[in-house]
């Protein structure tokens, strides 16, 4: 699979900007960043309240 290049992921800001405005670009992107920023503090919640996660990582036994 092709990843993107610097032409496709102008062209794509390019769209971005023509279908939300300048103006509401910033606002736009700030309410993203909160978005992620809410589901990453949710998903590591998660993980720290799981009680079958350990904290120390498996070691593997050397009787082979």
């Amino acid at each position: 699979m092709k990843s993107f290049g610097a032409p496709e992921i102008l062209i794509i800001v390019l769209i971005i900007a023509l279908l939300f405005g300048a103006k509401r670009l910033p606002d736009a992107a700030r309410g993203l960043g909160r978005s992620l920023r809410i589901f990453k503090a949710e998903t590591k919640g998660l993980t720290d309240s799981d009680p079958t996660a350990q904290d120390e990582p498996i070691k593997k036994s050397t009787d082979e």
